[in-house]
């Protein structure tokens, strides 16, 4: 089992992220082998938010020269993650039929990822 700082590593802060920010969408560099759900579970653990969608990409990492050396750069990951603007009360069905509301509070945005909006 991974753990949740293991697996977001660092956001990607860049122009386009930072427009994406104000529909709700977060980048963020993550674990080359970490899947979709491993991704939800992680931002939603360290932030306290409601994630609604995922999409990564996988980047590999070329080969670049130094002089007469020559080597490749580390592959790795993006994450765009959507999180729920305006979450709701979740509520089920108790044993008995009746309606219980849970109390889970979730945040409507991330204030830690370093962009003001």
């Amino acid at each position: 089992m991974k753990h949740s700082e293991d697996i977001v590593i660092r956001p990607l802060i860049t122009e386009k992220s930072n427009d994406q920010i104000a529909d709700g969408k977060y980048t963020f560099i993550v674990s080359v082998g970490a899947t979709k759900t491993e991704i939800r579970k992680a931002v939603e653990k360290l932030f306290s938010v409601k994630v609604i969608k995922v999409n990564t990409s996988f980047n590999i990492g070329k080969v670049k020269r130094m002089g007469v050396h020559t080597g490749p750069r580390p592959s790795w990951k993006k994450a765009v993650v959507k999180i729920d603007a305006e979450p709701k009360a979740e509520s089920y069905l108790e044993k008995g039929g009746k309606a219980i509301a849970s109390q889970r509070k979730y945040k409507t945005s991330i204030e830690e990822f370093g962009v003001m909006q």
